[in-house]
């Protein structure tokens, strides 16, 4: 019988921003504290992932662009668009949180069923360029490397940020063994949305009940078109009501909710799931931490269920 879901976390190896930075980077060391305060009683065991090499992030990215954040060399028009600061720092964590989906996808896969990284989510980063807080894909990242290993044709991507995955979009683009499916806020960033394989596009405003209707809609309409070996799932924050960079309005329940859907549509279909964070903006960094901690909880409750583990 399996012991534990496996996280896996890369908090301590910070990005170093600005005082006064928007970018939450706070979230990350929080979510581990309380991940960590839990894990035994929730059957959770946490791993630091290896990073991202190279080869690993060219199967996604273009070399030059690859070398370029490597080394420094980028041109700062593009670092503006990212939104950090070059740093080594930067690219090491960039690596590290990468490496965490790709090992919570190869752990779902390889028997598990289900894992997490309690970091990801970076669906700007498209072929040969970051933005919006995004520096290397890992979704498509991940779903590259154990496509390279063999241990899966197909990956459906179901990104729930509140913000649409351009990066992600781009990179699925004419590739029939990854499909994208994203639902998010119409109006918001980016402000040019290239085409998913299905885009569902909400209204400001929407609340829990318009939402998860979409979500009941859409999701098996996507799982269905995939025809996936496994997904890989964007939890994000962001869809909160009280989030500065949303504009839906989704509570803290109504997204516990829509978490339950995904984990309940991959039981239904056998389909192993790898659960990163992706966005959260709200003033308050705890309640960040609250809907982030809340999925890891249900994701691990879900491994329970699916491995035939009680609560402990």
């Amino acid at each position: 019988m399996l012991a534990a879901m496996k996280a896996f976390y890369c908090h301590h190896f910070v990005l170093p921003l600005p005082d006064g930075h928007s970018f939450p980077m706070a979230k990350y060391a929080r979510l581990h504290e309380r991940i960590a305060a839990v894990a035994p009683a929730l059957g959770i065991e946490l791993h630091e992932p290896p990073a991202a090499t190279d080869a690993d992030l060219q199967r996604a990215h273009a070399a030059h662009y690859v070398q370029a954040m490597s080394d420094g060399s980028a041109d700062p028009t593009l670092m503006r668009r990212i939104g950090f600061p070059w740093s080594a720092a930067m690219v090491e964590r960039s690596r590290r949180s990468s490496g965490g989906t790709m090992m919570a996808l190869r752990t779902a896969l390889e028997g598990d069923s289900v894992a997490v990284n309690l970091a990801g989510g970076t669906h700007h980063a498209g072929h040969d360029r970051g933005g919006g807080y995004c520096v290397f894909n890992d979704a498509v990242v991940a779903a590259r490397y154990v496509q390279s290993l063999g241990l899966a044709q197909r990956l459906l991507i179901v990104d729930l940020d509140v913000h649409q995955g351009n990066g992600t979009a781009e990179l699925c683009a004419g590739d029939d063994s990854l499909f994208a499916f994203s639902m998010h806020s119409a109006r918001n960033y980016p402000a040019v949305k290239p085409e998913s394989d299905l885009d569902v596009a909400l209204p400001d405003g929407t609340g829990d009940a318009e939402y998860l209707d979409a979500l009941a809609r859409h999701l098996p309409e996507a799982i269905a078109r995939a025809r996936a070996d496994a997904v890989i799932y964007l939890a994000g924050a962001d869809p909160y009501a009280g989030d500065r960079l949303g504009h839906l309005s989704l509570s803290k329940a109504g997204l516990a909710e829509r978490d339950r859907q995904v984990f309940a549509a991959c039981a239904r279909h056998g389909l192993p799931v790898a659960v990163c964070m992706a966005g959260g903006y709200a003033p308050q960094v705890e309640d960040i931490v609250d809907i982030h901690e809340t999925t890891v909880r249900l994701a691990a409750a879900h491994w329970r269920a699916i491995n035939g583990v009680p609560a402990g």
